[in-house]
């Protein structure tokens, strides 16, 4: 059996908290910003962390040149899209629940990896394992299917842009197979940086410089939420991420599926005061022996 240096179980309990936080943290922005004020800042917090990083370590940023392709579809898909379906989608959602939802991205990983990525081929056990999945997923949402209300209806489709969040990061995970070899903290400043021009752009577009206007009047509890995601869940947590992937490998890491949406059910309900139905208590337990069946003999992707 292979024993694990404390320093990686100390990095994996870290990303624990920081990507499991980060959804009662983004429901707390929300309750005085737009989704896309969020997302925007989250970003840019979490870009201007890596460049004083980056700085700080003299790395030469002229090596990222070459790689701007794959850096802006990993900023797509890894930042920009995913951070705005998933704040959208919480509006409307706990916390708890958004985590819950986020448990099928490994799961919508296998079946991309399928087609995309060499070697990563489906077997009976990831079939079973999507299956089950699937199932946790439909559990979760039939309170709210054939509902006449109009704000069960809205609950549906913020569930529906959860979902699309966790399929935009299953394509990222495939996409970042592609990753050059060099400095972590250049990759993830690379990714960053292009997301913030993007999100920008288009925050700038919409709300102009009124836009500022909002933020200055948000509560300070906002205010402070969206620092917090963007320096630790977004910008440093990235950097920890790859570091746990060098020091255990990916098969270490995988348990992170596990351990995140019950960290981000644990923290709604103590912290957030949200409450969690017996269904949604069904549904996590079949994702989650759903994961499990998935990577059961097969190597982590």
């Amino acid at each position: 059996m292979t024993t694990y240096r404390p320093t990686a179980w100390l990095g994996l309990l870290t990303l624990v908290v920081m990507f499991g936080s980060a959804f009662l943290l983004t429901k707390i922005a929300l309750n005085d910003m737009p989704p896309l004020t969020v997302v925007t800042w989250r970003i840019v917090v979490a870009a201007l962390t890596l460049w004083c990083i980056v700085l700080y370590q003299r790395k030469a940023i002229s090596e990222l040149l070459p790689y701007w392709k794959i850096f802006l579809l990993l900023a797509l898909t890894g930042n920009c899209l995913p951070f705005f379906l998933i704040a959208w989608g919480q509006q409307y959602v706990d916390s708890g629940l958004a985590g819950i939802l986020m448990a099928m991205m490994p799961l919508v990983t296998i079946i991309l990896a399928h087609f995309f990525v060499v070697n990563e081929r489906i077997t009976l056990n990831k079939a079973i394992g999507f299956g089950l999945g699937f199932i946790g997923i439909l559990i979760l949402m039939r309170p709210d299917i054939g509902a006449e209300k109009v704000t069960d209806w809205a609950v549906l489709i913020a569930m529906l842009s959860i979902l699309c969040g966790a399929v935009s990061y299953a394509a990222n995970s495939v996409i970042a197979h592609q990753l050059p070899k060099i400095s972590l903290s250049l990759i993830s400043l690379g990714v960053l940086s292009f997301s913030s021009i993007i999100i920008m752009s288009i925050w700038l577009f919409l709300y102009g410089l009124d836009g500022f206007d909002s933020i200055v009047k948000s509560s300070d509890m906002a205010i402070y939420s969206v620092i917090i995601l963007g320096v630790f869940p977004t910008g440093l947590a990235t950097i920890v991420y790859f570091s746990v992937i060098r020091r255990a490998g990916a098969a270490f890491l995988s348990q992170i599926n596990y351990l995140i949406p019950l960290w981000a059910v644990m923290i709604g309900v103590w912290f957030g005061g949200e409450q969690l139905s017996w269904s949604a208590l069904v549904a996590l337990l079949v994702i989650l022996c759903g994961i499990a069946i998935a990577q059961r003999g097969s190597r982590a992707a």
